[in-house]
């Protein structure tokens, strides 16, 4: 296929985030884009499944895909090439003496690659590095136990994640083991509106135990639990029956993960025209107990002062990723050992049984 995570909205595929490294990541295809024709035909009026079922097909096939971007006056035209999709859930590289952590998804065993590629990247440089990055940017999430398992890998002790159902007595803990294997290095997060669920649980953690800087943009704010119910041989039902909540009592329905320092992706050309498209988006999405504030979800459109430089002015410099490229330069101009690196505006994390 194409890997591209969609949803329906009014009658029209419309796009939440192309996974990285794939088909359509490459043919350029972006959060808050409609898919209105595949190879030349409306698929408008079409069910979501119907719609995905005609991006599949036989690996090296080529598809034409018809998207609609808001700021764009013509539609535009696109050939991709479908492909066996397997995704690795975590990459590393090197920048200096800066490790880069780049995680998918939350599949299976995403723990494990993650441990691999910390220690592979220490061998590499012959020593721990200055400090890591956690790039969790459009990713959709995944599994509960290896978000929680993710987020031990940074902490050293405290709550990572509560599950809460609706009676007082539906309330799971998860907690830190002893031993950050980072060995208190700063650490950043990046997150942009295709963080989703496990990667909410994951920066929600780090950022409430004060162990990360989060940086990018406002997450998806997907923070509802399904659980899977069992019909038939060939039937089941798919029911929300809880909330997460990060250690500090927040929940991430609808408002999300709000950064600690809100970073545009200035080397995108279009990141000002291109919408995000979030939970609060959704028609009929599940709304936020605690009522998120209007203000937080419409904070995205207002201008910082402080990054004003063009797409071709960094191009120009070489730069390709702004948000890494200030990730990386934040942890340079930090001392080493400065660990819990967490501005002091976000309350600490209650202990268990307050919340």
């Amino acid at each position: 296929g194409l890997c591209l995570s969609v949803t329906m909205e009014d009658g029209v595929v419309k796009v939440i985030a192309p996974t990285a490294d794939t088909p359509a990541d490459r043919a350029g295809i972006k959060a808050g884009d409609y898919i209105t024709h595949i190879n030349k035909q409306l698929i408008f009026g079409m069910t979501l499944d119907e719609a995905v079922e005609q991006m599949r097909g036989k690996p090296g096939t080529e598809i034409e895909i018809t998207i609609v971007r808001e700021g764009q006056a013509k539609p535009i035209e696109m050939s991709l090439k479908r492909e066996i999709i397997d995704v690795k859930p975590v990459k590393w590289e090197l920048k200096g003496d800066v490790g880069v952590l780049t995680i998918a998804s939350f599949s299976a065993d995403a723990t494990r690659d993650l441990k691999a590629a910390m220690v592979a990247a220490e061998k590499s440089l012959g020593h721990k590095p200055r400090g890591w990055v956690l790039d969790l940017r459009s990713n959709p999430g995944g599994l509960l136990d290896e978000a929680v398992g993710v987020s031990d890998v940074f902490l050293d002790r405290g709550e990572i994640v509560s599950q809460r159902g609706r009676k007082k007595g539906d309330i799971e803990r998860y907690f830190a083991e002893p031993g950050d294997l980072t060995a208190g290095a700063p650490v950043i997060v990046l997150i942009d509106a295709g963080s989703a669920s496990a990667s909410e649980i994951v920066a929600g953690a780090l950022q409430d135990q004060h162990r990360a800087v989060i940086m990018g943009e406002r997450s998806f704010g997907k923070g509802s639990v399904q659980t899977v119910l069992p019909l038939t041989d060939t039937t089941a039902l798919r029911l929300t029956t809880a909330r997460y909540y990060t250690p500090s009592g927040r929940s991430v329905q609808e408002g999300g993960i709000e950064p600690d320092i809100r970073v545009p992706q200035l080397s995108d050309p279009d990141y000002k025209d291109r919408p995000r498209f979030r939970e609060s988006d959704l028609r009929r999405h599940l709304i936020n107990e605690k009522k998120v504030d209007n203000s937080l979800l419409e904070k995205d459109e207002k201008e910082d002062p402080r990054f004003t430089a063009t797409a071709a002015d960094l191009k120009a410099k070489g730069i390709d990723d702004y948000q890494l490229y200030y990730a990386l330069q934040t942890i340079g101009r930090i001392g080493p050992g400065s660990a819990r690196m967490a501005q002091g505006t976000r309350p600490a994390a209650k202990p268990a049984g307050r919340n």
